[in-house]
């Protein structure tokens, strides 16, 4: 059984590719928040330099699985080396390897549900929408338009299946959308503290 984590100041900050996230995370860090790197990204960087095949485009069930693996060992650093204070952005969370897993219509295994529904972060999930004027590919990020598109609609559907709430990043620039993201978690204390009461109130009557 794993024992469940409650961290609502673990903030995650996700969407399809190309959709400003990395920009955004980079403003975060410059007003001294810090930032959880994503998986994804070093993951393929060092399976390229490697000639690995944990790739997207060559094995996809085993970069899934050594994506989830290490955004797991990640959330665990974090959660027991940083301040339970101060709110810490996640570049993606574990469950986007779920999302990612029904895209490619990949098993998500029993292991994989049950640390989506033990390990939380902050219900509010920050969720940036496509935006085709920005959008751009390269040697990390291979996927046209229309698979961005349906990755952030399945992305918005996983968040959702596991309780979370997402909260879409407005259109505008870099530091407007630090401002709303850093302005929401601001206002909405209180209410984050209501509802993982009530969420563990109720995972424990279920069982």
């Amino acid at each position: 059984m794993i024992k469940l984590k409650e961290n609502n100041n673990f903030y995650v900050i996700t969407g399809g590719p190309g959709v400003g996230k990395t920009t955004l995370l980079a403003e975060l860090k410059s007003r001294n928040y810090e930032i959880v790197p994503e998986i994804a990204r070093e993951l393929i960087r060092e399976q390229q330099k490697d000639n690995g095949k944990a790739l997207p485009w060559e094995n996809k069930n085993f970069y899934k699985e050594m994506m989830f693996d290490r955004s797991i060992i990640s959330f665990e650093e974090i959660d027991k080396n940083t301040n339970k204070e101060k709110p810490i952005f996640f570049d993606r969370g574990f469950l986007d390897t779920i999302c990612y897993a029904e895209l490619i219509e990949s098993e998500i295994t029993e292991r994989m549900k049950s640390y989506a529904e033990s390990w939380r972060y902050n219900k509010s999930i920050f969720m940036l929408p496509p935006w085709q004027e920005i959008y751009e590919t390269d040697n990390e990020r291979k996927q046209d338009w229309k698979e961005a598109i349906l990755t952030f609609e399945q992305m918005c559907k996983t968040y959702k299946s596991y309780g979370y709430d997402i909260v879409e990043i407005p259109k505008k620039s870099v530091c407007e959308r630090a401002d709303f993201v850093l302005e929401f978690i601001e206002k909405n204390k209180n209410s984050f503290k209501l509802f993982w009461f009530e969420f563990f109130q109720g995972h424990y009557h279920e069982r």
